[in-house]
């Protein structure tokens, strides 16, 4: 999903905090822990006892059976590509269709070197082939006669490492250490996806319930290894995880409610013909999850920023006063990034968003229908958990920074009048 740009910590060029200021962080850390805490452990308690256990799952052995025995994927560069006449259609009017036939050298795997023929479908043609491309083929090494190939996909390695090397020295360049915090908690966050929620989803335990241990455990990591160990990070981390709730409870009811079955994509369709067990319903459930973990960190961390800043600035405000100013920058916050959600969303569904143009259907219909339903529902459940983070995030802040002020007075008050008993004495 994508992000807009936020002042996503403490202003570089404003003074240091007094000792003062720095021990109300501390006392406010430690109060926001006993709350923390025990979040923490039952998120280590669920990734213990849902960690897939490596086995196979139906799904993955449907998978296998599918593909012929021995499959590869090696690269192919082409020597020579002929272009062709393919179109079926006798109607003059047809668009043409060309097809092609390429001669390739077998770059990796066990036929290194060798040249072989492959056919190139239309739309293959249409997207642009030439000698010098590379490939991607399919080696099926037990084909009757010897190995056969066949074109999988263009090879875009290429793009796709300079883009990640471009994307990791700019954040380095410009956020610094920060930067290079952030980059470590991507890679854990890719960790936790790959190797605990994918597997996860694809066994029997509950889709809802492995993608919110999933994204506890990346936004536990990933905030405190971005922003340190800090009272706003502490903070944000209160307010993330109540979004993440919202969206698990608000969700389960809106896809019950709309009867979404997940079932509006050839992929999903392809998923339940490997397993026809699994619960779609529940993986939609699951995307929208995961899908809110970036906008939530997003604003909870601005939000918390804003509170501390503005504690520090004026520790005598109260609670009411430090909240009313909060929720002002929290207000412009929830403007820009309700537009950023629904833009975002809008984006990935912009195909379907095309079906509004090209059929006849009324608007209304289209909008209802499951593949628009599920996409409405995703996006309406993610911007209102995300409005309600924003008030939540700032209560806690405001609430914890006047509690730790309480504790700071107490124990003034306990350290005078120790002094006042030794000097009568």
């Amino acid at each position: 999903m994508s992000s807009h740009a936020h002042s996503h910590g403490p202003d570089p060029d404003a003074p240091p905090p007094t000792e003062e200021a720095l021990g109300r962080r501390r006392r406010a850390v430690w109060l926001m822990l006993l709350l923390l805490v025990p979040v923490g452990l039952a998120t280590v308690i669920g990734l213990v006892a849902l960690w897939p256990s490596g086995e196979p799952t139906r799904a993955e052995l449907a998978a296998e059976q599918a593909l012929p025995p021995g499959t590869t994927y090696p690269d192919g560069r082409i020597i020579e590509v002929e272009t062709f006449d393919c179109g079926l259609d006798p109607d003059p009017a047809a668009a043409p269709q060309t097809c092609a036939t390429a001669v390739v050298e077998v770059l990796g795997g066990e036929g290194a070197g060798d040249f072989q023929q492959i056919d190139m479908p239309p739309e293959v043609v249409a997207a642009g082939v030439s000698e010098g491309d590379t490939l991607v083929l399919t080696r099926d090494a037990g084909a009757e006669g010897g190995p056969t190939y066949a074109f999988y996909d263009y090879a875009r390695d290429a793009p796709i490492i300079v883009l990640a090397v471009a994307f990791a020295v700019v954040v380095g360049v410009v956020a610094r250490l920060r930067g290079l915090a952030s980059l470590l908690g991507l890679a854990f966050a890719f960790f936790v996806l790959l190797q605990f929620m994918l597997p996860g989803l694809l066994t029997e335990d509950s889709p809802t319930l492995v993608s919110l241990v999933g994204s506890a455990a990346i936004m536990f990591v990933v905030l405190y290894l971005a922003h340190g160990f800090t009272a706003r990070t502490t903070t944000a981390l209160v307010g993330t995880l109540f979004g993440l709730t919202m969206v698990a409870v608000m969700g389960s009811l809106a896809v019950s409610a709309a009867r979404l079955t997940g079932l509006t994509s050839d992929d999903a369709f392809t998923l339940q013909r490997f397993d026809p067990t699994l619960d779609f319903s529940g993986l939609v459930l699951a995307g929208v999850v995961v899908a809110g973990l970036g906008v939530l960190n997003d604003v909870t961390i601005t939000q918390a920023s804003a509170i501390w800043q503005l504690h520090e600035v004026s520790p005598e405000m109260t609670w009411r006063e430090l909240y009313t100013r909060g929720m002002a920058v929290g207000r412009d916050h929830i403007a820009s990034t309700v537009y950023t959600i629904v833009f975002a969303y809008a984006g990935a569904a912009l195909p379907l968003l095309l079906l509004l143009e090209i059929y006849a259907t009324p608007v209304w219909t289209l909008v209802t229908s499951a593949a628009l339903a599920e996409e409405v529902i995703r996006t309406l459940v993610g911007a209102i958990a995300l409005v309600l983070a924003v008030p939540v995030t700032t209560a806690a802040g405001a609430f914890f920074a006047k509690a730790a002020d309480t504790q700071a007075g107490a124990a003034t008050e306990r350290s005078l009048t120790a002094l006042r008993t030794r000097f009568a004495r």
